[in-house]
């Protein structure tokens, strides 16, 4: 997929969260990139087969203070993973009856925003795997 067609799933993949959640979303910068950097393998401690689909850093909600802003204040990142997310999404297809590569990236690509935002709002991973359970 080109890495323009991929960049409008994120942007799209964004906007589908709920407006309410959109709304509360202050000083994050959505990123592409191919792959996580040997720098954030080492970090999560990531095995050689191990990899990530996207990767937040940043200082969640629930932990800001009431000086957070005060002065120059980097944003917080979510990073997606261009070609892990490929990966997995053509994992969907061959688990699924579908054909429709660009229906599983995108799919891919939601459930990996909204797994990401949920890390900004202060969910660690045991919390968000529980409310993704319950949201799909």
């Amino acid at each position: 997929m080109r890495e323009s067609e991929f960049e409008a799933l994120v942007r799209e993949g964004f906007e589908r969260l709920p407006k309410g959640v959109r709304e509360k979303i202050r000083n994050v910068a959505l990123l592409v990139e191919d792959e996580p950097s040997a720098e954030v393998r080492k970090r999560e401690g990531l095995r050689k087969y191990e990899t990530l689909l996207g990767y937040y850093q940043g200082i969640p909600l629930s932990y800001r203070g009431d000086n957070y802003g005060v002065g120059p204040t980097l944003p917080d990142t979510i990073t997606l993973y261009k070609l892990p997310i490929e990966d997995e999404a053509h994992e969907l297809l061959r688990a699924s009856e579908s054909h429709d590569f660009k229906e599983a990236v995108t799919k891919v690509v939601r459930d990996t925003i909204w797994h990401e935002f949920a890390h900004h709002f202060g969910m660690n991973e045991g919390e968000v795997s529980e409310r993704e359970e319950k949201r799909l």
